[in-house]
């Protein structure tokens, strides 16, 4: 199944187990199911990817209203939204059989590591998906603060070398991490917050940790419309500077960018700017690297000419006497 439904599904699946309404979700969504197969001309408009997307889920948002609960149009929305329309049936009862079989578990047994291992971006993906339904529920001040909150804790595992090896230990079981994590974020960031960073650690790929929670920082600035730009600066970066290279950043992507920056000593001067697959490296360090590397080729060039062996005349290869 899509890596983001399975995500999206994990997010929802935990506010229905709250409610104690997993069971009952689950027949719901086969009920969806059931009653797509059965009218063909709802069944073609699901399935004709010819048909564009806002159409086909209009098309179940007015029909689902008011007969199932929320969660199961969210649930059935998201389907239709990223899995390919041949598949979506398939979806609405997969979907039916998860919640079905988290139903089934006795309570409190609901394991903290049971999500399939997926390769690293795939497990993104996953990751990326439960946020989607986690900042549906929040305002946008709270995605301000969330993205914030993440940002700050990506850069303090980045910084901690034993606590960056302990979160992205796959042998350690992901009970332990996410009680790390529980005690690192306990008390110092929204519920929303810890909830994401604890499920990093059980849906994403354990060494991809750190890149999980700034994944988790552009989904966040994505949803309230804007890019995040990561600036690794040398040196403290004035309002003034930041306002300048914001617009300018801006006018690059075709839309508002904030600006997250850290400090870097190392980096000597100037400041190395990440957006998206964008990198733009002004670093003094770099620059020294940039012309490091062009006296050495420069000065092995150069010892080509100077060093050549002589012929076997005696002169330079390719001369001779007059």
């Amino acid at each position: 199944m899509i890596p983001a439904l399975q995500g999206y599904l994990a997010a929802i699946g935990e506010s229905l187990a709250d409610s104690g309404t997993l069971a009952e979700a689950g027949a719901e969504l086969g009920a969806v199911a059931d009653l797509v197969e059965r009218n063909a001309e709802l069944l073609l408009v699901l399935v004709d990817a010819s048909i564009p997307l806002p159409p086909r889920r209009a098309v179940l948002a007015d029909l689902l209203e008011g007969r199932v609960r929320s969660e199961v149009r969210r649930l059935v929305d998201r389907a239709v939204a990223v899995v390919p329309a041949s598949e979506v049936i398939v979806s609405f009862r997969w979907m039916a059989d998860q919640l079905v079989l988290a139903a089934s578990r006795p309570s409190g047994a609901h394991e903290p590591d049971d999500e399939p291992v997926l390769g690293k971006l795939a497990a993104r993906n996953r990751v990326t998906g439960y946020a989607a339904a986690v900042f549906e529920d929040v305002s946008v001040g709270d995605l301000e603060e969330i993205e914030d909150q993440l940002f700050r804790f990506a850069r303090v595992v980045e910084a901690n070398r034993p606590l960056r090896v302990a979160l992205g230990d796959r042998d350690l079981p992901v009970a332990v991490r996410q009680a790390l994590v529980t005690d690192l974020l306990g008390g110092q960031a929204i519920p929303a917050t810890v909830r994401l960073a604890r499920y990093a650690t059980r849906g994403g790929s354990a060494r991809d940790f750190v890149s999980l929670l700034d994944a988790l920082v552009e989904s966040a600035a994505t949803s309230r419309g804007w890019r995040v730009a990561r600036i690794r600066a040398a040196a403290v970066v004035d309002d003034h500077q930041q306002g300048e290279l914001a617009e300018s950043l801006a006018r690059l992507t075709g839309g508002p960018v904030e600006l997250h920056v850290t400090i870097e000593p190392a980096l000597l001067g100037g400041a190395v700017v990440e957006i998206g697959d964008l990198l733009v490296d002004g670093s003094a360090r770099h620059r020294l690297d940039q012309l490091r590397e062009h006296v050495l080729v420069t000065g092995a060039a150069a010892s080509l000419f100077h060093e050549a062996p002589p012929a076997e005349n005696g002169h330079p290869e390719g001369r001779e006497d007059a």
